[in-house]
């Protein structure tokens, strides 16, 4: 029983903090816009130079992340009010689409 407890105790903040997106470090304090392209939400946090842009919801096959560059440029825009500079788009691991940098032009 006490067993039980202690896992509940450490698993739902666990849980409850899983949802939830937070900038890198160098983002902290930029602002913050919640915005769903194509029915994909995003998480971008701006400021006059860059987003970063944390893509929200569960996991996509392949084929279906195909088309995730091209919608955080368009995330970022849209949460930013800025142009996205094409060709821009970074990611920390190649081909990954849960996290990307666009730097702005606005």
């Amino acid at each position: 029983m006490i067993h039980l407890r202690l896992l509940l105790c450490c698993l739902i903040p666990l849980l409850a903090l899983s949802g939830c997106a937070s900038p890198s470090p160098d983002m902290m304090g930029s602002s913050r816009g919640d915005v769903t392209v194509e029915g994909i939400r995003f998480t971008v946090y701006h400021d006059l130079n860059r987003a970063e842009v944390v893509r929200r919801g569960g996991y996509m096959t392949m084929r279906q992340r195909d088309r995730v560059p091209a919608l955080i440029y368009r995330a970022a825009e849209q949460a930013s009010g800025c142009a996205s500079i094409p060709g821009s788009l970074t990611t920390r691991l190649p081909g990954d689409t849960g996290v990307g940098r666009v730097d702005l032009a606005c």
